[in-house]
């Protein structure tokens, strides 16, 4: 008796296998969306709906597993190093993406979308203030798709970046957590480049992160929004929470040690997960000018807290 597979159950097999790889500790992060990227664009995810999910829960959860491996009065630190420049750049990022976007006749709500995700924390910002600004479909899948584009180009060629910079893994995490959009790509891109990048790139981008709630406030009052819900990103608390636990409780070492492993391992598997989300129709509807206007945000951010780095660190 011969049975037959399907194009969509060969799809799954192909995807559970690439999976299975991303937990093996030699696939590295950028590897891991790469395998993700050309997964997507070859076969297209055979389980979209819980593609989405999983990446964006096991994303929090490999975050909250990284603060057991980090010193909470370290940490603060390294945080507020990267406070002193946050005010600055979210703000003028904001209004030159406003500015920009309106001068290439972007419109108001996606140039705002997309210069919420270059300013604090790429997708998870977008989604936060989307529903507030009341974007529709069309404008979030632009906004997301620009941003997820410029972030998977990120975790690439930062690290690569860094080194011909001749940074320290000191300023690399600061320049990381302030210049590459998603908490995922960042601490990708932090990982690949050492232990001390990992740790400050981490802290950073998710104190720089909690600007989702005064944002939050501002689109509200920007496009006139009362009593809509402010998506408060909780577990970045519980990330604290475990630095806290692992700063002043006395817990074995190869129990955080291995805590900390897994973590890694299933953000490795994340980025496979994110990857494998992108589709050809999420390209086609990113257009040319908000590419365009994306590209001049990052650009902006990138280099200006490159000179911040250099002159203070």
């Amino acid at each position: 008796m011969r049975y037959s597979v399907s194009s969509k159950q060969l799809n799954g097999i192909v995807y559970l296998i690439l999976a299975f790889l991303c937990l093996i500790p030699f696939i590295t992060a950028p590897i891991a969306l790469f395998l993700g990227l050309v997964f997507a664009l070859t076969l297209g995810s055979p389980f979209p709906a819980f593609n989405k999910k999983a990446s964006k829960y096991l994303l929090q959860i490999s975050v909250v597993g990284l603060g057991f491996g980090m010193n909470l009065l370290d940490s603060v630190k390294a945080g507020s190093d990267g406070m002193l420049f946050t005010l600055f750049s979210v703000v003028s990022v904001m209004v030159i993406g406003i500015m920009v976007g309106k001068w290439l006749n972007i419109g108001k709500v996606p140039s705002y979308l997309i210069a919420s995700g270059t300013a604090i924390c790429g997708g998870s910002a977008i989604a936060a203030v989307g529903p507030i600004a009341k974007a529709n479909e069309s404008e979030m899948s632009v906004s997301l798709a620009t941003i997820f584009v410029l972030n998977a180009v990120a975790l690439f060629l930062f690290p690569v970046l860094g080194h011909w910079l001749n940074l320290t893994q000191h300023q690399f995490g600061l320049w990381a957590a302030i210049a590459i959009h998603d908490t995922s790509s960042v601490v990708g891109a932090g990982a690949t480049f050492g232990e001390e990048a990992l740790k400050v790139a981490t802290t950073v981008k998710l104190t720089r992160a909690l600007w989702i709630i005064p944002l939050s406030f501002f689109t509200s009052f920007y496009f006139k929004s009362k009593g809509d819900k402010i998506v408060i990103p909780w577990f970045i608390l519980f990330f604290i929470l475990a630095m806290v636990l692992n700063t002043y409780i006395n817990i074995p070492n190869s129990i955080t040690h291995e805590i900390v492993t897994v973590s890694r391992q299933s953000l490795t598997l994340t980025l496979f997960f994110i990857g494998a989300g992108l589709s050809r129709s999420t390209l086609k509807s990113v257009g040319v000018k908000p590419l365009i206007l994306g590209v001049i945000l990052w650009f902006f951010i990138a280099v200006i807290s490159l000179v911040f780095i250099y002159f203070l660190y």
